[in-house]
């Protein structure tokens, strides 16, 4: 479709740059044509929202009024003064985030209410940012929380005594801002990073260093930056944020190899929101499709973990960017009553389509990270590097397995992963070092086994046959290698990691006292979990049969045999059973346990189940 001037009417995208994203990567001309779109979408989404108010008058807020129509009067003149100023305010990775959820409260929202009243009052601290930013003569009600009055991208400014007010007036001169307080005014500028009692400014981080350093912010204000909201605000010490910079000065520093994902990065990321510390080798991060440049993400323990979270984070945010140009997979049938889901090897719960192939993506470039980082890693952190290569190159295989050729993927879906299958399918045959391939393969194969055992369930009727031949002495039907399994999601299913979180302390501190500390710093790391860890697979199998054999053995035990058996010629069948259905053994053993009162040998049972011979023990 076109325009008058044969221009298109709607954003794409050019074939360079979409060869370059189906292949997991582009440069900063690519990101340049996301955030293009972006912002179109950005303005057509604040026109939108314009449009739903235009009918609800000015909203109030106790006594003070907040006004949608002043605030959008407002915005257009700073616009006219200085359009970068307001381009850099609408164009926060917050803003989207709050245009999105403005507009789904607006969506049957009774007029007058006092959720949408808030969420709309945050267009007035959008528009004063902006002003301030284009240096006009303004005044204006702005929201206040708990007397706080975030600006975004500027900071926010402390109110005493204004606890119980819900707006206040901010004036400006074309320099300074007077924040209208009970007990004074703030006033701020026209440096507006300099910190006072009263005024918070907006941290930066820097990426890089000379010429082709950028900026992006270190955000502790904007009530939206966590992607749901409001959120109050927080202050981070000054040790806090000097952390922050000395660990991305190190991610820096190892992406720095690769100029065209680095260039990527400095136009495309906008801000970090510090969120709570996690475990160690388990951190936090997120992103959002509406927040456009934004990750929220956990302060890492070293630079090479915080440079594969920004990695993973931004695939995120190029694909969202991409997804608003074309979908990858077309509409589930909503009649269907079971949604497809899939097993994503990086997550606990089942995933549906479009939630695997955004995982695929992130994935994909860590994998590339690791790729090129585990051959220019220090000696100490060698082992890591070349595990996390083997665990997520196969990660994103068996995950690009699933999903390629589906019916429900688009061209441009089928594209995507067919390209990444292309390139992944080359790393597959690149060597790793024989004890971080192993150790990598065990997690994965762990992983998969204990999502099974948690999420899939036998048909009963299968499952009962296979009973009746057990207590026969017969051999096991071929029902149990055929018949399919139904995915029931678990929602007490969680840490399926393990195996991989004490891989990476074994590699990373190999004669250290990892075995006796693990069950309290690895959350879902038991007994067996450490044993299995440190190869003592003799005492976690010893274990895991006591377990088996009592009334409710944990969920996961059948998967754990799997792997204590694992390369033991004597139990290889039981082995490989267990790691491929480990549902199947956990099912058949609760029957004869909750039908008859057997207890069978969990070895034997699993040896028979995968296809070892008659019962070894008729029963009756």
């Amino acid at each position: 479709m076109h325009g008058a001037a044969g221009r298109p009417v709607f954003h794409g995208i050019s074939e360079t740059g979409l060869r370059r994203l189906v292949r997991g990567g582009g440069d900063g001309a690519v990101v340049e044509e996301l955030l293009s779109a972006e912002r179109s979408r950005r303005l057509l989404l604040l026109r939108a929202l314009l449009d739903c108010t235009a009918d609800r008058g000015h909203g109030h807020d106790g006594e003070r009024p907040l006004s949608v129509r002043d605030a959008w009067d407002l915005l257009e003149r700073a616009q006219v003064r200085a359009p970068e100023a307001v381009d850099g305010v609408l164009m926060a990775p917050g803003t989207g985030t709050w245009l999105s959820s403005a507009l789904r409260l607006l969506r049957g929202a009774p007029r007058g209410d006092a959720a949408v009243r808030r969420v709309l009052g945050h267009l007035s601290a959008l528009a004063a940012a902006g002003a301030a930013g284009a240096r006009i003569r303004f005044s204006l009600w702005v929201p206040a929380t708990g007397g706080i009055v975030s600006l975004p991208g500027l900071g926010c400014a402390v109110l005493a005594g204004a606890e119980e007010r819900g707006a206040v007036r901010v004036t400006g001169d074309g320099e300074r801002l007077r924040i209208g307080g009970p007990d004074g005014d703030v006033v701020v500028g026209p440096a507006w990073e300099r910190r006072t009692p009263y005024w918070r400014p907006t941290r930066r981080l820097t990426l890089g260093r000379g010429d082709a350093a950028a900026s992006l912010a270190l955000e502790e204000h904007d009530p939206f930056r966590t992607f749901g909201g409001p959120t109050a605000p927080f202050t981070l010490s000054e040790q806090e944020a000097a952390a922050w910079q000395r660990v991305v000065d190190d991610a820096w520093e190892l992406l720095d190899g690769e100029p065209e994902q680095t260039e990527a990065m400095r136009r495309g990321l906008r801000s970090i929101t510090p969120v709570p510390r996690g475990e160690r080798f388990r951190p936090y991060s997120s992103s959002s499709a509406e927040a456009f440049g934004a990750i929220n993400a956990s302060l890492p323990d070293e630079g090479p973990e915080l440079a594969a979270t920004l990695v993973h984070e931004f695939q995120h945010i190029k694909l969202g960017a991409l997804m608003h140009l074309g979908p990858l997979v077309t509409p589930a049938d909503k009649k269907s009553e079971q949604p497809e889901l899939f097993h994503a090897p990086w997550r606990d719960d089942p995933r549906p389509l479009e939630g695997l192939l955004q995982g695929i993506y992130a994935f994909f470039g860590v994998t590339r990270f690791w790729r090129t980082h585990r051959h220019s890693a220090d000696a100490p952190h060698g082992p890591l590097a070349h595990f996390e290569f083997a665990l997520w190159r196969d990660a994103v295989w068996s995950a690009l397995d699933s999903a390629r050729g589906h019916e429900r993927l688009t061209a441009l879906g089928s594209r995507l992963l067919e390209s990444l299958a292309q390139i992944c399918a080359g790393w597959l045959t690149e060597p790793v070092p024989a004890e971080e391939l192993r150790l990598a393969r065990e997690a994965t194969a762990g992983h998969r086994a204990r999502w099974r055992e948690h999420h899939l369930r036998p048909s009963a009727e299968a499952v009962y046959e296979a009973v009746r031949a057990w207590r026969r002495g017969e051999r096991c039907p071929p029902a149990v290698r055929t018949a399919p399994s139904a995915l029931r999601t678990d929602p007490d299913a969680c840490f399926l990691d393990t195996a991989a979180v004490l891989a990476r302390h074994r590699l990373t501190d190999p004669r250290g006292p990892w075995r006796e500390t693990a069950t309290a710093s690895v959350r879902g790391a038991g007994p067996v979990d450490i044993l299995l860890a440190g190869d003592a697979r003799g005492p976690a199998r010893r274990i895991l049969t006591d377990q088996l054999r009592g009334d409710e053995p944990p969920v996961g035990s059948w998967a754990a045999l799997g792997r204590a058996t694992a390369g033991d010629p004597e139990h290889g069948r039981a082995s490989a059973f267990l790691l491929g259905s480990p549902h199947w053994a956990r099912s058949v053993r609760d029957t004869l346990l909750a039908e008859h009162g057997e207890r069978p040998e969990p070895v034997a049972l699993a040896a028979w189940l995968g296809g070892a011979g008659p019962a070894p023990v008729p029963a009756g």
